[in-house]
């Protein structure tokens, strides 16, 4: 069976659509998912399952409403496409950058082809951004929490869900799923 990353966003965060992972857990394990695993408490569960990502996404949305009560996007990437992205990050490129400072932005779709100049304006001093296929590569030396390329933003931007996670947590995901 393939092996998925299902990356819940708006979960855990402030206090807001609280999930226990064990929870979380259960529910993927009911949904016939084998192997479930779960990483931090911000909604990253790895698992293998068969069927397309888009119908496994769906069935993950409707099993999180009915369980918890609360609608929450879900992005699905499998391990091949999740190497692939690592692989592909242009700032690794850069030794000037610290690689605590980035993170990578998972769109549902893709984006149009002038993304990079719809979300430039929002750059604030040294951010620089990447959008490469539906993945938007950022670096944020002031930090994640400073920036205005937060998710919200993006989804405006570009009429698709975001969810973003940070490198440490992304080759994580990576190294669970191989």
């Amino acid at each position: 069976m393939p092996t998925y990353i299902a990356m819940l966003r708006g979960i855990n965060v402030s206090g807001h659509n609280p999930v226990k992972m064990e929870q979380l857990r259960a529910a993927f394990g009911s949904l016939g998912f084998a192997n479930v695993k779960t990483y931090v408490q911000s909604g990253n569960v790895v698992f293998e399952a068969k069927g397309p990502a888009s119908e496994l996404s769906a069935k993950i949305e409707e099993k999180i409403l009915c369980d918890f009560g609360f609608a929450v996007p879900v992005l699905l990437k499998t391990a091949k496409e999740m190497a692939d992205i690592v692989k592909r990050n242009p700032f690794l490129k850069d030794k000037a950058i610290d690689q605590s400072k980035l993170h990578v932005t998972f769109l549902s779709g893709t984006p149009p082809k002038t993304a990079l100049e719809l979300l430039q304006p929002l750059a604030r001093g040294e951010e620089q951004l990447r959008v490469l296929d539906r993945e938007i590569y950022l670096y944020c030396p002031d930090g994640y929490g400073n920036t205005k390329l937060n998710n919200t933003a993006i989804e405006k931007k570009l009429s698709c869900r975001a969810t973003t996670r940070n490198w440490n947590t992304t080759k994580t995901l990576l190294a669970m799923a191989e």
